[in-house]
């Protein structure tokens, strides 16, 4: 009898406690000011939507991003930039965003996934740098070493073979040459101090400047939504989508200042189709961390 009275009062000091508990979580939440409630109700609502397209297994873009209904992926063929982009490898689900000196990004809920893009410490990888190496590993994991190349701001062609070779820019205010400084190096270490020397010397500017300018309607993986300037901003989409009506839809991946790890955005402007993004004319691009307030996109050659 003693037995039973002692597990009955414990049963009841739990419930008494987990009441207590609710009471509390309750008094916490109506405390919150009018923004924060707002913005715990919009995060709940946010998880709850996105998650219907969301594979948190998937670790490609392609896998990890599903369809909305009535959508197909725009075919594009085996080996091209369009199929490397979409099946991009992420890092699992749930990866925090990463800054160049190993400090964690001040908001962790701009993203479906990290693409699997290592961040120097150098903190020179930063938006547009981050697509020129994506851009320059593709070329040079196809066999197409020779076609590598980028501008500077200055409007100087720095080529990849030309480097290589050992040929260094010699930089005075808008002046560049070029002078055979070191012997010719070929390896893959040696790309990447090339890629460094691009990721100082170019960016959104530079890009803008130098790429084909891409009209809304003709936008395709691989094409870059630009605001040029120092300091401007530049993401990249990576895969896209089409309905039976020809109406489109895309996701965006982006590199960001300081420099970090490139991820998959969300669309927290458009919850309802995130992270899938649609594009007018005339029509601002929100997106997390930056609002384009232009549409312009440019294509690499």
């Amino acid at each position: 009898m003693e037995k039973q009275k002692r597990s009955y009062h414990k049963q009841i000091k739990k419930i008494l406690f987990l009441i207590l508990m609710i009471v509390i979580g309750i008094g916490c939440f109506w405390g919150l000011s009018k923004a924060d409630k707002n913005e715990f109700l919009s995060l709940k609502q946010e998880k709850r939507i996105t998650e219907k397209y969301i594979n948190e297994e998937g670790m490609t873009i392609k896998k990890r991003v599903l369809l909305p209904e009535g959508y197909r992926r725009v075919s594009y063929s085996s080996g091209s930039f369009e199929e490397y982009l979409r099946n991009y490898t992420l890092k699992p689900y749930g990866s925090p965003i990463v800054n160049y000196d190993g400090s964690m990004h001040y908001d962790q809920n701009w993203h479906e996934g990290i693409l699997d893009i290592p961040v120097p410490s150098n903190g020179l990888q930063q938006c547009a740098d981050a697509l020129i190496r994506i851009r320059a590993e593709y070329l040079w994991h196809n066999n197409k070493k020779s076609t590598i190349g980028f501008n500077f701001t200055s409007g100087h062609y720095c080529s990849w073979e030309q480097y290589a070779e050992g040929y260094r820019p010699i930089i005075k205010g808008n002046s560049v040459t070029f002078s055979k400084k070191a012997t010719p190096n070929h390896s893959q270490k040696n790309f990447y101090k090339y890629l460094n020397l691009i990721f100082a010397y170019s960016g959104s500017l530079s890009l803008f400047n130098e790429l084909d300018k891409v009209a809304v309607k003709d936008v395709k993986i691989g094409d870059m939504l630009v605001t040029p300037g120092t300091p401007g901003h530049i993401e990249i989409v990576a895969d896209e989508i089409v309905n039976e009506a020809g109406e489109k839809k895309y996701l965006l991946a982006q590199g960001y200042t300081p420099a970090q790890s490139v991820c998959l955005l969300k669309n927290k402007a458009s919850v309802q189709q995130s992270p899938w993004y649609t594009f007018e004319e005339g029509t601002a691009v929100d997106t997390p961390g930056y609002v384009f307030k232009k549409v312009q996109f440019i294509r690499f050659r």
